[in-house]
């Protein structure tokens, strides 16, 4: 490893911010180094209790964020929190907005907030978020919060990274629940039901709970819902309790840490196969061979697959035992 890398990686483990800074530079850049940095500081890692706070767009995760940070704060944890933008389907930008509904919490000492854009990843969160993650707990961070983009029913990736999952949702937007049905209502350890200030709320319960009477099976337990506003701050206090109840409980969750390992090997595996791949056809010319006779339709996209992966051994090999 790079000397320079080495000592950024020492100087964050001190509690040097700029250094933690710069360190999830290097690896959400993937620069020259950032693999190595990974290495070294995994072993650090374990500590912290992860939360994901999901939830259709504008039902308040950014404010709600900034208020149980400033609980947990209050009650001496050290938190590291990653807003998450969409990206630009063009520039591969992003707002990175989040964070100005946190502003009263930017200069808290032990509070540590990076932005980062989902680089157009479906699910929600990109590898490097996952990345960002681990570092944090390095650096020492107590309890990681994970505020996603709000990007509605296909917004799971957050469950393979938190070891709490809160899903929000608000009254008034029509049917109460059709954004958070499907596939993100089964990844909820909370349901929080936020401005509740508004009215509705009751009805919001209501639904959810008749949507978990549907989906819950007997022997599982039933996600709880809470009742939220950060006008009135109604419900603050109770849900910072509960979440601080369960960073203490959740060193006997060793299911659902194995789980995460699972899951992040099998996405080093698919971001490291995919590399290798486009690489390889690229660099001897065969994959613009195959755009240009599929665009004069001298073949087709699907044949043209099985013949670019054809010329990797270990895929005939796989191809050949399945006859």
């Amino acid at each position: 490893m790079q000397r320079e890398v080495s000592e950024m990686i020492d100087a964050m483990k001190r509690g040097d911010t700029r250094a933690l800074a710069r360190t999830i530079t290097l690896v959400e850049n993937r620069s020259p180094g950032w693999k190595e940095a990974m290495q070294a500081i995994y072993g650090d890692t374990g500590s912290a209790c992860v939360f994901g706070i999901t939830g259709s767009p504008g039902a308040g995760k950014s404010t709600l964020t900034n208020e149980i940070a400033l609980r947990l704060h209050d009650q001496g944890y050290s938190l590291g929190i990653i807003a998450v933008d969409p990206s630009s389907p063009f520039s591969g930008g992003a707002l990175l907005g989040d964070r100005l509904r946190m502003r009263n919490i930017c200069m808290k000492t032990d509070i540590f907030i990076r932005s980062m854009a989902t680089r157009g990843v479906l699910g929600g969160l990109c590898q490097a978020a996952r990345d960002v993650v681990r570092i944090l707990d390095a650096a020492g961070k107590d309890i990681i919060l994970i505020e996603t983009v709000g990007a509605g029913q296909d917004e799971i990736d957050v469950v393979r990274v938190s070891n709490f999952v809160m899903v929000v949702c608000i009254p008034g937007q029509g049917d109460g629940i059709q954004a958070i049905k499907a596939g993100i209502m089964e990844i909820a350890d909370l349901f929080i039901v936020n401005k509740a200030d508004l009215g509705g709320a009751d009805e919001i319960v209501a639904d959810i709970n008749g949507m978990l009477d549907l989906c819950t099976h007997n022997g599982i337990p039933r996600p709880p819902i809470m009742k939220t506003s950060t006008e009135t701050k109604e419900g603050l206090d109770a849900l910072v309790e509960n979440l601080i109840a369960y960073a203490r409980e959740r060193k006997a969750a060793t299911e659902v840490n194995r789980n995460h390992v699972k899951e992040e090997i099998l996405s080093l595996l698919e971001r490291e196969v995919f590399h290798f791949v486009r690489e390889e056809l690229s660099g001897n010319g065969r994959f613009e061979e195959a755009v240009e006779q599929v665009l004069s339709h001298r073949a087709d996209p699907y044949s043209t697959v099985e013949e670019l992966l054809g010329s990797f051994p270990l895929y005939r090999g796989m191809k050949t035992r399945e006859k």
